[in-house]
């Protein structure tokens, strides 16, 4: 697969780039996700930040709940409103998790995970084969090496950005 991959909103106004491969594509079937997106489920692109580049206007960060009760934040188009990526509470702003279907050639990052089975609609059917639990998965058991070593690389600023958190939170 090459990269770099471009996408954007709806109006154009915000376009972004995913300058590397993502560290892992995940397709949450959370009822969270169900209601934030409307849809049955959330495919996401989990990458590091410094590796998506805003290419047009910049987003706007809006804070939303979440399920861990900790929130999100959701990089929406200031126009035309458009979800593009989250910023969730366990990492803050290192890591972007850039919602597939804003690509602009989505086909090119299929899920490597279904997540939240649990809780699909129960008219989705999962391809044979694909991996799928009932929850979250454990990453070192479905990354691959090259993204496990990429997180290694962010594992002291995401460690110190969650002590940062839990010190803020008392």
């Amino acid at each position: 697969m090459s990269f770099p991959l471009e996408g954007g909103c709806d109006c154009k106004q915000v376009r972004y780039r995913m300058e590397t491969k993502p560290l892992f594509v995940h397709c949450c079937h959370c009822r969270w996700c169900q209601r934030e997106t409307g849809a049955s489920f959330a495919l996401n692109a989990m990458i590091e930040s410094d590796r998506l580049c805003v290419l047009a206007a910049k987003p706007e960060l809006v804070d939303t709940p979440s399920q861990s009760g900790m929130g999100q934040q959701i990089a929406r188009c200031p126009k035309c409103r458009i979800a593009l990526w989250s910023h969730y509470a366990g990492a803050g702003s290192l890591l972007s998790f850039v919602r597939v279907g804003t690509l602009d050639d989505p086909d090119r990052l299929p899920p490597d995970i279904h997540i939240f089975t649990a809780s699909k609609q129960p008219w989705v059917v999962l391809p044979p084969g694909m991996p799928s639990v009932p929850e979250y998965y454990d990453r070192e058991k479905y990354w691959s090496r090259e993204s496990l070593e990429r997180r290694k690389a962010f594992l002291p600023q995401l460690e110190a950005y969650q002590a940062e958190l839990k010190k803020q939170r008392g």
